[in-house]
């Protein structure tokens, strides 16, 4: 006999003081809460960067003096403004002026090749773009193919004081050789932009919450990257409903301490760019920035500087961090929160982390689409449940099947679908795919299957989609194997993902050489080096005679996944 599941089981689940729905009626935009934000922590450190601290007030003069430069030279509200920047300090100035501006921010990752970077400048129709030198050779290879009319140049030491900056310009450009040489005739230095202008001169733009704040873009089933239309209103539902999910851990913190975030995770990834540089903002504390977070050693020597209360993360660097000889030269008492999102969180590690900081981390859920978080396990949890945990206040999730009917049997899988103040309005200027994507009462079908239990929590136990989640990033098959075909001598191929103890996943390549080739494998790395970012290239690959496919020709990408399990579980 079936057992029907309740409507919001999972509210019996929330911590004492954690409300079921958030009130939005308190700020006009997103503008709106970063201007309350400057006037009520002043004095107060907003970012520091290898010792180098940013005050709230040298953040909101240097964000008002690059918003009245980006309304000087012509661009217009609605326009789209790029960023491609690490975890620097021109990162949150340069993303809160086009905020200020009236304009729209587009995230972009640095490390894109020049046909990633094209695609989504020209998507976009992005008119301006500020970007660290280090990648500025990327876009010079694209720029003529798009419609980017004003480059501004960062250096990694821009904002770090007159001697520090020049000393860390020196190494970054001369010692490590990390600025390839570029020629992008016409942009602007960081620095100058940025004194070009007072900032008295800055003239506010009326902005309302269904005003687009950010193109956040992610993958997609055809291997294109597509926009996500994040309203106003969106990312400041869901830095409210981050608040008041984390304040039961927060509120724990000794009163004298200013609240610490740690952001290791790269600003540009909606994960960082919602819970630590606005939610940790908005609560009047201090982000410290990790440019690197993969050299592990500078981490942990960074942190050994900070007294910090909430580090969000994904299972990779926890892993790491855990393993490290000298995390224990880490002062880790005061850590509160921890919350794992972007991949999930393996229950070794978890249990790890817990015995070394005497933190839990709770696992979260989210997706470009939705600001990004829709559920996590609450913080006050001190035991690992392996699931994404139960919905955030003022959302909803269902479970529904192949016919968009919802699925009430409990351990029964279905996709889970989401509603809330959160939510997308869309993919910018992709119909169709919205269509697809969000349903005419207003909820967002994930691709991810999941199974929930009596209590509430979600279990993520399969996709629908093919993605493959490397490092908590999204690389999707079709990508890699356009870029893979393009290659002479290959005649087909597939990608899937593999499990990985490192990165969760990682892409596994099946290639089917054309009669006669010789195509090696050397061959296809050096091409996928030209034309993928790190993460989306194939960590194994395999040659085949053929490739499993359906009675019409279409690969079979499970069967070759199914295959791969059935070994590894063989070896096991």
């Amino acid at each position: 006999m079936s057992e029907f599941i309740d409507s919001r089981p999972w509210l019996a689940e929330y911590p004492p003081g954690v409300p079921v729905d958030i009130d939005t009626s308190g700020y006009s935009s997103l503008v709106d809460m970063l201007e309350q934000m400057f006037t009520q922590f002043a004095d107060r450190t907003a970012f520091t960067m290898m010792g180098r601290d940013m005050s709230f007030s040298e953040l909101d003069l240097a964000s008002r003096s690059l918003a009245v430069y980006l309304q000087k030279i012509g661009l217009q509200r609605g326009d789209r403004v790029a960023v491609m920047m690490p975890n620097i300090l021109q990162y949150p100035i340069a993303a809160m002026a086009i905020v200020r501006a009236g304009m729209v921010l587009v995230n972009v990752n640095p490390l894109y090749t020049a046909r990633e970077l094209e695609h989504q400048l020209k998507d976009s129709g992005a008119k301006a773009i500020f970007i660290v030198e280090n990648f500025a050779h990327t876009l010079e290879h694209c720029l003529a193919h798009t419609d980017v009319k004003h480059v501004v140049v960062a250096a990694m030491g821009d904002r770090m004081g007159m001697l520090k900056g020049l000393v860390m310009n020196y190494v970054v450009r001369h010692v490590k050789k990390l600025v390839p040489a570029y020629n992008l005739p016409g942009s602007v230095r960081f620095n100058d932009a940025l004194g070009k202008y007072p900032a008295k001169q800055y003239q506010p733009v009326q902005l309302g919450m269904n005003d687009i704040a950010a193109l956040q873009y992610t993958g997609g089933t055809t291997g294109v990257a597509k926009g996500a239309v994040l309203l106003h209103r969106n990312i400041v539902a869901n830095v409210l409903q981050c608040e008041a999910w984390y304040q039961p851990g927060l509120s724990q913190r000794p009163a004298h301490h200013q609240l610490g975030f740690v952001c290791a995770l790269p600003l540009y990834h909606i994960f960082a760019f919602t819970v630590n540089m606005l939610l940790c903002s908005k609560l009047g504390g201090k982000n410290i920035l990790l440019p690197n977070p993969r050299d592990l050693g500078s981490v942990i020597k960074e942190l050994q500087n900070h007294i910090f209360h909430s580090f969000p993360g994904v299972n990779t660097l926890f892993n790491g961090l855990a393993h490290h000889p000298d995390f224990d030269k880490v002062d880790w008492k005061h850590l509160r929160i921890t919350v794992g999102g972007g991949m999930s969180v393996q229950g070794a590690v978890a249990k790890l982390w817990l015995e070394k900081t005497g933190c839990p981390i709770c696992e979260g859920y989210g997706l470009s689409e939705t600001s990004p978080v829709a559920s996590c396990n609450p913080v006050t949890n001190t035991d690992f449940t392996g699931s994404i945990g139960v919905p955030v206040p003022s959302t909803m999730m269902k479970l529904v099947d192949d016919n968009g009917n919802e699925v009430f049997n409990l351990e029964d899988r279905g996709e889970i679908a989401i509603k809330g103040p959160q939510v997308m309005a869309g993919y910018w200027r992709r119909p169709d795919e919205t269509a697809k994507s969000l349903t005419p009462d207003g909820y967002f079908k994930t691709g991810d299957i999941a199974i929930m239990d009596r209590r509430g929590y979600f279990t993520i136990v399969d996709r629908k989609k093919d993605m493959i989640l490397v490092s908590g990033f999204n690389v999707y098959p079709n990508e890699v194997e356009e870029v893979v075909a393009s290659v002479p001598g290959v005649l087909e191929c597939a990608a899937v993902g593999l499990p990985d103890e490192n990165s969760g996943e990682s892409v596994k390549l099946f290639v089917v050489r054309k009669p006669g080739s010789d195509v090696s494998e050397e061959d296809i790395r050096e091409h996928c080096r030209e034309d993928l970012t790190g993460y989306k290239r194939p960590k194994t690959i395999e040659f085949r005679e053929a490739l499993p496919k359906t009675p019409i020709g279409k690969i079979l990408r499970r069967e070759l996944r199914d295959e791969e399990m059935k070994k590894l579980q063989a070896q096991a």
